[in-house]
Protein backbone atom coordinates (compact mmCIF):
# COMPACT_ATOMS: atom_id res chain seq x y z
CA UNK A 1 0.00 0.00 0.00
CA UNK A 2 1.38 3.39 -1.02
CA UNK A 3 1.85 5.79 1.86
CA UNK A 4 -0.26 8.94 1.97
CA UNK A 5 2.01 11.99 1.72
CA UNK A 6 0.87 14.91 3.87
CA UNK A 7 2.34 18.37 4.30
CA UNK A 8 1.33 20.19 7.48
CA UNK A 9 1.73 24.00 7.32
CA UNK A 10 2.44 26.27 10.30
CA UNK A 11 4.25 29.59 10.77
CA UNK A 12 6.71 28.02 13.27
CA UNK A 13 6.82 25.57 16.18
CA UNK A 14 6.87 28.07 19.01
CA UNK A 15 4.82 27.19 22.08
CA UNK A 16 1.15 27.56 21.21
CA UNK A 17 -2.03 25.56 20.90
CA UNK A 18 -2.00 25.00 17.12
CA UNK A 19 1.70 24.13 17.18
CA UNK A 20 1.24 21.66 20.03
CA UNK A 21 -1.67 19.89 18.34
CA UNK A 22 -0.03 19.61 14.90
CA UNK A 23 3.18 18.29 16.49
CA UNK A 24 1.15 15.65 18.35
CA UNK A 25 -0.69 14.60 15.18
CA UNK A 26 2.51 14.41 13.09
CA UNK A 27 4.41 12.45 15.74
CA UNK A 28 1.72 9.81 16.17
CA UNK A 29 0.38 9.17 12.67
CA UNK A 30 1.14 5.50 11.83
CA UNK A 31 4.13 5.46 9.49
CA UNK A 32 2.94 2.37 7.63
CA UNK A 33 0.07 4.51 6.28
CA UNK A 34 1.37 8.09 6.24
CA UNK A 35 4.45 10.07 5.27
CA UNK A 36 4.10 13.37 7.16
CA UNK A 37 6.19 16.51 6.61
CA UNK A 38 5.98 19.92 8.28
CA UNK A 39 6.32 23.12 6.27
CA UNK A 40 7.31 26.09 8.43
CA UNK A 41 7.57 29.72 7.46
CA UNK A 42 10.43 29.88 9.97
CA UNK A 43 12.22 26.82 11.36
CA UNK A 44 12.16 27.84 15.00
CA UNK A 45 10.38 27.07 18.25
CA UNK A 46 10.56 24.80 21.26
CA UNK A 47 8.42 22.05 19.74
CA UNK A 48 11.20 21.27 17.25
CA UNK A 49 12.83 19.46 20.17
CA UNK A 50 9.96 16.99 20.51
CA UNK A 51 9.30 16.50 16.78
CA UNK A 52 10.23 12.96 15.73
CA UNK A 53 13.46 12.62 13.75
CA UNK A 54 11.77 10.99 10.75
CA UNK A 55 9.66 14.11 10.02
CA UNK A 56 11.15 16.30 7.30
CA UNK A 57 10.95 20.00 8.14
CA UNK A 58 10.57 22.28 5.11
CA UNK A 59 11.91 25.70 6.05
CA UNK A 60 10.57 28.52 3.86
CA UNK A 61 12.73 31.13 5.65
CA UNK A 62 9.90 33.67 5.45
CA UNK A 63 9.30 36.21 8.20
CA UNK A 64 5.79 37.40 7.33
CA UNK A 65 2.71 35.31 6.62
CA UNK A 66 1.66 37.69 3.84
CA UNK A 67 4.95 36.94 2.02
CA UNK A 68 4.65 33.19 2.43
CA UNK A 69 2.04 32.43 -0.18
CA UNK A 70 4.34 32.18 -3.21
CA UNK A 71 6.88 29.82 -1.56
CA UNK A 72 4.06 27.67 -0.11
CA UNK A 73 2.45 27.28 -3.53
CA UNK A 74 5.83 26.55 -5.14
CA UNK A 75 6.58 23.76 -2.65
CA UNK A 76 3.13 22.20 -3.12
CA UNK A 77 3.57 22.30 -6.90
CA UNK A 78 7.03 20.72 -6.64
CA UNK A 79 6.24 18.03 -4.06
CA UNK A 80 2.69 17.10 -5.17
CA UNK A 81 1.46 15.79 -1.77
CA UNK A 82 -1.78 13.83 -1.54
CA UNK A 83 -2.97 16.08 1.30
CA UNK A 84 -2.10 19.58 2.50
CA UNK A 85 -3.12 20.29 6.09
CA UNK A 86 -3.00 23.98 6.97
CA UNK A 87 -3.06 24.47 10.72
CA UNK A 88 -3.10 28.24 11.25
CA UNK A 89 -6.03 30.57 10.59
CA UNK A 90 -4.31 33.36 8.68
CA UNK A 91 -2.39 30.93 6.44
CA UNK A 92 -5.64 29.03 5.85
CA UNK A 93 -7.32 32.23 4.69
CA UNK A 94 -4.61 33.32 2.26
CA UNK A 95 -4.25 29.81 0.83
CA UNK A 96 -7.99 29.29 0.22
CA UNK A 97 -8.04 31.44 -2.92
CA UNK A 98 -5.54 29.22 -4.76
CA UNK A 99 -6.61 25.66 -3.97
CA UNK A 100 -8.21 25.04 -7.35
CA UNK A 101 -4.71 25.25 -8.90
CA UNK A 102 -4.08 21.78 -7.44
CA UNK A 103 -7.00 19.52 -8.43
CA UNK A 104 -5.16 16.32 -7.45
CA UNK A 105 -4.34 17.46 -3.90
CA UNK A 106 -6.86 17.41 -1.05
CA UNK A 107 -6.76 20.44 1.24
CA UNK A 108 -7.73 20.51 4.91
CA UNK A 109 -7.90 23.64 7.06
CA UNK A 110 -7.76 23.31 10.82
CA UNK A 111 -9.41 26.42 12.23
CA UNK A 112 -7.94 27.67 15.51
CA UNK A 113 -10.47 30.20 16.82
CA UNK A 114 -14.01 31.49 16.64
CA UNK A 115 -13.28 33.38 13.41
CA UNK A 116 -15.76 36.25 13.76
CA UNK A 117 -14.21 37.11 17.14
CA UNK A 118 -10.58 36.59 16.14
CA UNK A 119 -10.28 37.87 12.57
CA UNK A 120 -11.00 41.59 12.54
CA UNK A 121 -8.86 42.81 9.62
CA UNK A 122 -11.04 43.31 6.56
CA UNK A 123 -8.36 42.20 4.08
CA UNK A 124 -8.07 38.81 5.81
CA UNK A 125 -11.82 38.32 6.24
CA UNK A 126 -12.11 38.79 2.47
CA UNK A 127 -10.35 35.45 1.87
CA UNK A 128 -13.01 33.57 3.84
CA UNK A 129 -15.21 34.00 0.76
CA UNK A 130 -13.09 31.18 -0.72
CA UNK A 131 -13.15 28.90 2.33
CA UNK A 132 -15.56 26.47 0.70
CA UNK A 133 -12.68 25.57 -1.65
CA UNK A 134 -11.23 23.42 1.14
CA UNK A 135 -12.16 19.74 1.00
CA UNK A 136 -12.62 19.70 4.77
CA UNK A 137 -12.47 22.29 7.56
CA UNK A 138 -11.74 21.03 11.05
CA UNK A 139 -13.34 22.82 13.99
CA UNK A 140 -12.63 21.89 17.58
CA UNK A 141 -15.89 23.05 19.14
CA UNK A 142 -19.55 23.65 18.41
CA UNK A 143 -18.98 27.39 18.87
CA UNK A 144 -16.36 27.41 16.09
CA UNK A 145 -18.52 25.28 13.81
CA UNK A 146 -21.66 27.37 14.27
CA UNK A 147 -19.70 30.58 13.72
CA UNK A 148 -18.46 29.36 10.31
CA UNK A 149 -21.92 28.18 9.31
CA UNK A 150 -23.76 31.32 10.36
CA UNK A 151 -21.26 34.11 9.68
CA UNK A 152 -19.20 32.79 6.76
CA UNK A 153 -21.72 30.61 4.89
CA UNK A 154 -19.50 27.53 4.94
CA UNK A 155 -21.21 24.41 3.62
CA UNK A 156 -22.12 22.10 6.49
CA UNK A 157 -20.76 19.01 4.71
CA UNK A 158 -17.31 20.65 4.59
CA UNK A 159 -17.03 20.91 8.37
CA UNK A 160 -15.74 18.17 10.67
CA UNK A 161 -15.64 18.64 14.44
CA UNK A 162 -12.62 17.06 16.11
CA UNK A 163 -11.70 18.13 19.63
CA UNK A 164 -8.07 18.67 20.57
CA UNK A 165 -6.08 15.68 21.83
CA UNK A 166 -4.27 15.52 25.16
CA UNK A 167 -0.96 13.65 25.21
CA UNK A 168 -1.05 12.15 28.71
CA UNK A 169 2.24 10.26 28.20
CA UNK A 170 4.06 13.50 27.39
CA UNK A 171 2.46 15.43 30.27
CA UNK A 172 3.13 12.66 32.80
CA UNK A 173 6.79 12.53 31.75
CA UNK A 174 7.02 16.28 32.40
CA UNK A 175 5.23 15.98 35.74
CA UNK A 176 7.62 13.25 36.88
CA UNK A 177 10.56 15.68 36.60
CA UNK A 178 8.72 18.65 38.12
CA UNK A 179 9.66 20.20 41.43
CA UNK A 180 7.57 22.74 43.28
CA UNK A 181 8.36 26.26 42.01
CA UNK A 182 10.22 28.35 44.58
CA UNK A 183 7.68 31.17 44.13
CA UNK A 184 4.89 28.96 45.51
CA UNK A 185 4.21 29.66 49.17
CA UNK A 186 3.01 26.76 51.29
CA UNK A 187 0.91 29.00 53.53
CA UNK A 188 -0.83 30.52 50.47
CA UNK A 189 -3.17 29.08 47.88
CA UNK A 190 -1.47 29.15 44.48
CA UNK A 191 -3.59 29.97 41.43
CA UNK A 192 -2.12 29.54 37.92
CA UNK A 193 -3.07 31.19 34.64
CA UNK A 194 -1.27 30.48 31.35
CA UNK A 195 -1.42 32.17 27.96
CA UNK A 196 -0.16 34.80 25.57
CA UNK A 197 -0.20 38.24 27.17
CA UNK A 198 -2.73 39.61 24.69
CA UNK A 199 -6.12 41.26 24.95
CA UNK A 200 -7.80 38.02 23.90
CA UNK A 201 -6.60 36.16 27.01
CA UNK A 202 -8.27 38.61 29.39
CA UNK A 203 -5.48 38.93 31.95
CA UNK A 204 -6.50 42.56 32.47
CA UNK A 205 -9.82 41.29 33.84
CA UNK A 206 -8.01 38.74 35.99
CA UNK A 207 -5.87 41.49 37.51
CA UNK A 208 -9.03 43.41 38.40
CA UNK A 209 -10.42 40.26 39.96
CA UNK A 210 -7.31 39.95 42.14
CA UNK A 211 -7.67 43.55 43.26
CA UNK A 212 -10.59 42.16 45.32
CA UNK A 213 -8.38 39.43 46.83
CA UNK A 214 -5.61 41.52 48.41
CA UNK A 215 -6.58 40.45 51.91
CA UNK A 216 -6.69 36.76 51.02
CA UNK A 217 -3.70 34.44 51.21
CA UNK A 218 -3.88 33.70 47.49
CA UNK A 219 -1.09 34.11 44.93
CA UNK A 220 -1.70 34.41 41.19
CA UNK A 221 1.06 33.02 38.95
CA UNK A 222 0.78 34.17 35.31
CA UNK A 223 2.84 32.25 32.74
CA UNK A 224 3.34 33.70 29.27
CA UNK A 225 4.68 36.57 27.22
CA UNK A 226 3.22 38.91 24.63
CA UNK A 227 2.41 42.37 23.39
CA UNK A 228 0.45 43.43 26.51
CA UNK A 229 3.32 42.64 28.89
CA UNK A 230 4.17 46.25 29.77
CA UNK A 231 0.52 47.23 30.14
CA UNK A 232 -0.17 44.33 32.50
CA UNK A 233 2.93 45.04 34.58
CA UNK A 234 1.75 48.64 34.84
CA UNK A 235 -1.68 47.43 35.95
CA UNK A 236 -0.03 45.34 38.65
CA UNK A 237 1.77 48.46 39.88
CA UNK A 238 -1.28 50.73 39.64
CA UNK A 239 -3.49 48.24 41.49
CA UNK A 240 -0.73 47.46 44.03
CA UNK A 241 -1.07 43.73 43.42
CA UNK A 242 1.68 42.16 45.50
CA UNK A 243 -0.15 38.83 45.19
CA UNK A 244 0.36 38.64 41.38
CA UNK A 245 3.61 37.16 39.96
CA UNK A 246 4.59 37.19 36.26
CA UNK A 247 6.84 34.28 35.28
CA UNK A 248 7.18 34.83 31.52
CA UNK A 249 7.05 31.92 29.11
CA UNK A 250 8.02 28.64 30.76
CA UNK A 251 9.62 25.65 29.05
CA UNK A 252 7.87 23.35 31.53
CA UNK A 253 4.56 24.92 32.61
CA UNK A 254 3.47 21.55 33.97
CA UNK A 255 5.51 22.02 37.16
CA UNK A 256 3.29 25.01 37.94
CA UNK A 257 0.12 23.05 37.19
CA UNK A 258 1.30 20.03 39.21
CA UNK A 259 1.41 22.08 42.42
CA UNK A 260 -1.42 24.53 41.67
CA UNK A 261 -4.51 24.73 43.85
CA UNK A 262 -6.57 26.14 40.98
CA UNK A 263 -6.24 26.94 37.27
CA UNK A 264 -8.03 30.02 35.92
CA UNK A 265 -8.94 30.63 32.27
CA UNK A 266 -9.74 34.32 31.80
CA UNK A 267 -10.00 34.42 27.97
CA UNK A 268 -12.50 36.61 26.11
CA UNK A 269 -12.81 33.85 23.48
CA UNK A 270 -11.06 30.62 22.59
CA UNK A 271 -11.09 27.91 19.94
CA UNK A 272 -10.82 24.85 22.16
CA UNK A 273 -8.28 25.74 24.85
CA UNK A 274 -5.46 23.22 25.16
CA UNK A 275 -4.30 24.78 28.39
CA UNK A 276 -7.68 24.01 30.00
CA UNK A 277 -7.39 20.40 28.83
CA UNK A 278 -3.82 20.12 30.07
CA UNK A 279 -4.67 21.62 33.46
CA UNK A 280 -7.27 18.88 33.81
CA UNK A 281 -4.72 16.28 32.70
CA UNK A 282 -2.54 17.48 35.58
CA UNK A 283 -5.45 16.96 37.98
CA UNK A 284 -6.04 20.68 38.58
CA UNK A 285 -9.56 22.01 39.09
CA UNK A 286 -10.41 24.94 36.79
CA UNK A 287 -12.47 28.10 36.97
CA UNK A 288 -13.13 29.39 33.45
CA UNK A 289 -14.67 32.54 32.06
CA UNK A 290 -17.94 32.01 30.26
CA UNK A 291 -16.76 32.74 26.73
CA UNK A 292 -17.15 31.28 23.21
CA UNK A 293 -14.83 28.43 22.28
CA UNK A 294 -15.90 25.06 23.64
CA UNK A 295 -15.49 25.84 27.34
CA UNK A 296 -18.80 24.17 28.17
CA UNK A 297 -17.70 21.08 26.22
CA UNK A 298 -14.61 20.69 28.41
CA UNK A 299 -15.89 21.69 31.85
CA UNK A 300 -17.96 19.09 33.67
CA UNK A 301 -19.51 21.12 36.48
CA UNK A 302 -18.20 20.28 39.95
CA UNK A 303 -16.07 17.45 38.51
CA UNK A 304 -13.18 19.13 36.68
CA UNK A 305 -14.21 22.77 37.02
CA UNK A 306 -16.76 25.55 36.92
CA UNK A 307 -17.72 28.44 34.64
CA UNK A 308 -18.37 32.02 35.72
CA UNK A 309 -18.48 35.51 34.21
CA UNK A 310 -15.14 37.22 34.78
CA UNK A 311 -16.52 40.63 33.74
CA UNK A 312 -18.18 40.67 37.15
CA UNK A 313 -14.84 41.02 38.91
CA UNK A 314 -16.05 40.93 42.49
CA UNK A 315 -18.29 37.91 41.95
CA UNK A 316 -15.51 36.02 40.15
CA UNK A 317 -13.16 36.82 43.04
CA UNK A 318 -15.69 35.36 45.44
CA UNK A 319 -15.94 32.28 43.26
CA UNK A 320 -12.16 31.80 43.48
CA UNK A 321 -12.35 31.89 47.29
CA UNK A 322 -15.25 29.41 47.34
CA UNK A 323 -13.55 26.99 44.93
CA UNK A 324 -10.28 27.07 46.88
CA UNK A 325 -12.14 26.17 50.08
CA UNK A 326 -13.89 23.15 48.54
CA UNK A 327 -12.34 19.67 48.17
CA UNK A 328 -11.50 18.45 44.65
CA UNK A 329 -10.46 15.01 43.48
CA UNK A 330 -7.39 14.96 41.29
CA UNK A 331 -8.01 11.50 39.79
CA UNK A 332 -11.62 12.35 38.93
CA UNK A 333 -10.41 15.53 37.20
CA UNK A 334 -7.81 13.60 35.18
CA UNK A 335 -10.34 10.92 34.28
CA UNK A 336 -12.81 13.53 33.08
CA UNK A 337 -10.27 14.65 30.47
CA UNK A 338 -8.76 11.25 29.65
CA UNK A 339 -12.06 9.52 28.85
CA UNK A 340 -13.05 12.22 26.32
CA UNK A 341 -9.90 13.84 24.93
CA UNK A 342 -7.01 11.42 25.26
CA UNK A 343 -4.58 11.25 22.37
CA UNK A 344 -5.69 7.78 21.22
CA UNK A 345 -9.37 8.77 20.98
CA UNK A 346 -8.78 12.02 19.07
CA UNK A 347 -5.96 10.83 16.79
CA UNK A 348 -8.16 7.96 15.60
CA UNK A 349 -10.62 10.62 14.35
CA UNK A 350 -7.82 12.43 12.51
CA UNK A 351 -6.57 9.17 10.99
CA UNK A 352 -10.08 8.24 9.82
CA UNK A 353 -10.46 11.65 8.19
CA UNK A 354 -7.08 11.51 6.43
CA UNK A 355 -7.70 8.06 4.92
CA UNK A 356 -11.25 8.95 3.83
CA UNK A 357 -10.21 10.90 0.72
Amino acid sequence: MEKISIIFILPDLNAGGAERIVTTIVNHLPREKFEPKIMLLRKEGGYLEILKDDVEVIDLKTERIRNSLKPILSEIRRRKPAIVFSGFGEVNAYLSMFLKLFPKTKFIARETNVVSKHVTRREIRFFYKFYNSYDKIICQSDDMMNDLLENFKIKKEKIVKINNPVDFDFIESKLADSEKPKSFKSDFKNVVAIGNLSQRKGFDNLMKVFSHLKNEKILLHILGDGRNKEMLHQMKSDLALENVIFHGQQKNPYQFLKFADLFVLSSRYEGFPNVLLEAGACGVYALANSCPGGIDEIIQHNINGEISDIENHKEFAGKIVDVLQAPHHSEAIKNSIKTRFSKDIILKKYEDLLVSF
